[in-house]
């Protein structure tokens, strides 16, 4: 029941503004904009959706694989990575290449201006899936567009049930790419927000979409989750979080949730619900994966909010 995990690995640099930037932008200067912004606070994170994703179904007992490219900078996430008993075999060095980086400012009214830097990440084609891995379930999220094709291709030649996840890739996709895709893959995961552009995009509703998927996924924030399979939608309550702390990384610890499920059988009330208790464990910590909960602590939050264990129906 082996989990393949395709996506970037990412270093995020976090900064705090301890000021608005509307007090520093001057609405007629900004065709000659040259500003400097104060940060005394920054902190480094280790992020990126295929890593966050693997991290969090490591929390629940998964030992899943992890494919990306890197930069010759990893040295210190591969070093946590086999900390935690993650696999590294199937990161992919790119020489001369960094490590992809988000470099993110925030300030008071929580505004966020971003710098993105793909680096090794440009290069997720390079790496290729084959039978040879034994994955009973991949996913495909964001990545290198190329890399996303093409690894959406091998896993339908080699018969590798597959999750589409484009998450805020999707805009790089036209809609003859999407619909490629779409045929393939046999699940789809999206926000709110990815949602509409999906509509947009592809020029189908999501119900349409998803008769032509085994599931599809939309994340609603604080109003939960919706889950369409089958000719039936599944409407999944969000789990009141102990602490709203930072949202980053809640779509991919939602993810692993809705992994770990799909790849036991479970039914989809089930498995939207422990995707929900792994988004809440996460929301309460600052980064992707500073949140530590045990095996024991993800099944005490399930019994709190739904009143039973997910490990015994």
């Amino acid at each position: 029941m082996t989990i393949l995990v395709t996506g970037s690995v990412a270093y995020d640099t976090i900064m705090v503004f301890p000021d608005r930037f509307r007090n520093h932008l001057l609405a007629d200067q900004l065709h000659i904009l040259n500003v400097c912004f104060l940060t005394p606070q920054m902190r480094r994170e280790f992020g990126g959706t295929a890593a966050n994703i693997a991290y969090n179904l490591r929390l629940l007992g998964d030992d899943p694989l992890v494919m990306a490219t890197v930069g010759e900078d990893v040295g210190p996430y591969l070093a946590r990575l086999e900390q935690l008993g993650i696999a590294t075999r199937l990161l992919k060095r790119i020489p001369g290449q960094f490590t992809a980086q988000a470099f993110i400012t925030t300030d008071l009214d929580d505004n966020q201006i971003t710098a993105f830097h793909p680096g090794a990440m440009n290069f997720a084609h390079e790496n290729r899936i084959g039978a040879e891995l034994q994955a009973s379930l991949a996913i495909i999220a964001p990545d290198g567009k190329q890399g996303m094709l093409e690894h959406a291709a091998q896993c339908a030649a080699h018969g590798i049930r597959f999750m589409f996840d484009p998450g805020q890739g999707l805009p790089m996709f036209s809609r003859e790419e999407l619909d490629r895709v779409l045929r393939s893959a046999e699940f789809v995961a999206v926000n709110d927000y990815e949602g509409r552009l999906l509509e947009e995009k592809s020029g189908r509703r999501l119900e349409d979409i998803a008769r032509g998927v085994r599931a599809l996924v939309c994340t609603l924030g604080a109003k939960g989750s919706t889950i369409y399979a089958g000719g039936q939608r599944h409407d999944i309550p969000c789990v009141e979080a102990a602490a709203v702390v930072d949202p980053t990384g809640c779509g991919d610890a939602y993810r692993a949730g809705l992994l770990y499920g799909i790849v036991r059988g479970w039914d989809w009330p089930r498995t939207g619900r422990l995707a929900a208790v792994m988004g809440a464990l996460k929301i309460a910590s600052r980064g992707a994966q500073n949140h530590a909960p045990s095996r024991d602590e993800i099944e005490a939050r399930f019994r709190r909010a739904f009143g039973h264990s997910p490990w015994k129906g």
